[in-house]
């Protein structure tokens, strides 16, 4: 090779010293399947200890419960007693002989109609005792008095006054959850900081704007736990005052199974509350962690 074509060839890049470590920068590449994965992994984290637990508890009701001398029916039985129950639960044969669903969907409605009551009621009269020294010395013992009521001990009173059923049911769900809203309600406008009073009164607002941009957003939180105990407990005053009452709901539907000893209906019935209580709870957390961008107890 001539000295003329040794220059015009490019110098070969050097050997790597025997034992040394080559580095090189990774490629910012997303790979599909390690993100699927990654999510796949999050949801078992949080579905998994759940599920376990309850496979436990219903393998040990169900050895409790197949003696002979127990007096409750294990899983399996529950499962074949109510399968009906389950595959159709909107049939509607008249009367109160109505599928699960629409016991549900009856109880939803009342408690619905109860705690908009209770939530809006419950947040003006805590707005009111939170600004207000006076309204908080004249109302809070009262209303500290009426909160340790419990809730069926309305609802004689209730029928009394409304001679309704109905009416009677929305009475005990609105008296029921209207205190937690008062208390955190009043709790969280009296923590409200003195920061955002003194910029209020700097910017001039006047009663709406400070009450729209100052005092909701900084009572949020407090509001949404409020709220979020309320509908826990609207949901258990419901099945508690269907009893009662009578007429289509779950209480009534649960009261009529034990009436007619049908216990895998009973259960069956607790099961189908428990989990719409649990979603009415999540509700309510969803809503309040948009409303106050996270700040709120999820």
């Amino acid at each position: 090779m001539t000295a003329t074509a040794a220059k015009t060839l490019p110098a070969a890049a050097p050997s790597p010293r025997p034992g040394a470590t080559i580095h090189t920068l990774p490629l910012p590449r997303k790979n599909l399947a390690q993100t699927i994965q990654r999510q796949i992994g999050k949801v078992a984290a949080h579905l998994l200890p759940p599920l376990m637990t309850l496979a436990v508890i219903v393998l040990v009701w169900e050895l409790l419960c197949s003696r002979p001398t127990s007096s409750l029916p294990p899983p399996s039985q529950v499962l074949t007693d109510t399968w009906n129950l389950i595959v159709n639960p909107f049939y509607d044969n008249g009367g109160n002989d109505k599928g699960m669903g629409w016991q549900l969907y009856a109880s939803l409605k009342r408690v619905a109609l109860g705690y908009a009551l209770a939530s809006f009621a419950g947040i003006a009269l805590g707005v009111l005792i939170g600004q207000s020294s006076l309204a908080m010395r004249g109302l809070d013992p009262i209303f500290q008095v009426l909160r340790t009521v419990p809730p069926l001990a309305w609802l004689p009173l209730s029928l009394a006054a409304f001679r309704d059923g109905e009416p009677s049911a929305i009475f005990v769900i609105f008296i029921t959850a209207i205190w937690p809203i008062i208390i955190n309600t009043a709790v969280g406008i009296r923590n409200i900081p003195a920061d955002y009073v003194n910029v209020a009164r700097v910017l001039r607002l006047n009663g709406i704007e400070y009450f729209r941009k100052i005092m909701l957003p900084a009572a949020a939180p407090y509001i949404f736990t409020g709220l979020r105990i309320g509908i826990g407990l609207s949901w258990l005053a419901i099945v508690a005052a269907e009893m009662l009452i009578g007429g289509v709901g779950i209480g009534f539907f649960i009261w009529d199974a034990w009436n007619s000893s049908l216990i895998s209906d009973i259960i069956l019935a607790l099961i189908y509350v428990g989990l719409v209580g649990f979603v009415l709870d999540r509700i309510v957390a969803f809503i309040g962690n948009r409303v106050t961008r996270g700040t709120s107890a999820a």
